[in-house]
């Protein structure tokens, strides 16, 4: 895929490292060209310095022949105008951007953008981590939304496999959480649950 990414700090510059060892065309536009540095030697990506919100410097970084764009500074506002000029003006088809407030969320979502709000998960994350309660978070992907639930292991699973477990119509186990923090995604290994063990499951949202 060709890949625009917005924003080359520590998120940016990681992101672009990774999609780039992975054989995606990656270019990456920020005002700073030193933030180019954060870049990993073996980039082998492009590099765009100007504001991302000139249109000649996002048809300088190939945004008329990319796939997806990422709009990902620190700066929500100068996400939310990049992103918008990718989806309406150059028709991208595949827009992503990291808002920090969680009261823009809904202005990105209905502009029809996919986003991720680095605040909202890290208070689900600290929730999840302080209560003895099951909590509940919901991720938007596109038009779906998917639920996820975590919660203590009930006395009668312990000992068994999570094939064992009966499942609701729709919903998946997602991944089990050990006692020592251990986040193990489940694909269908085979595992023996504990008592200290937590669940998360996964269901699309009607």
């Amino acid at each position: 895929m060709n890949i625009i990414i917005i924003g080359c700090g520590k998120v940016g510059s990681e992101l672009a490292g990774v999609l780039d060892k992975r054989g995606n065309d990656v270019s990456v536009i920020d005002r700073d060209e030193q933030n180019f540095d954060r870049l990993p030697g073996d980039f082998s990506g492009f590099t765009t310095a100007g504001v991302p919100i000139d249109q000649e410097v996002l048809r300088k970084a190939g945004i008329e022949s990319c796939d997806a764009v990422c709009a990902i500074t620190q700066d929500d506002n100068l996400n939310i105008m990049a992103a918008q000029l990718a989806k309406d003006i150059f028709r991208v088809e595949r827009v992503f951007a990291r808002i920090s407030d969680p009261d823009k969320v809904d202005v990105f979502q209905g502009f029809g953008i996919q986003t991720v709000c680095p605040t909202a998960l890290t208070v689900d994350a600290a929730l999840a981590a302080i209560e003895d309660v099951s909590e509940q978070a919901e991720l938007r992907i596109q038009r779906n939304t998917v639920r996820f639930t975590t919660m203590d292991m009930p006395p009668e699973f312990v000992g068994k496999l999570p094939s064992d477990i009966e499942l609701e119509e729709g919903e998946s186990l997602f991944a089990i959480v050990r006692a020592n923090g251990a986040f193990l995604l489940y694909t269908g290994q085979v595992v023996t649950l504990s008592a200290q063990d937590k669940l998360i499951f996964a269901k699309k949202a009607t």
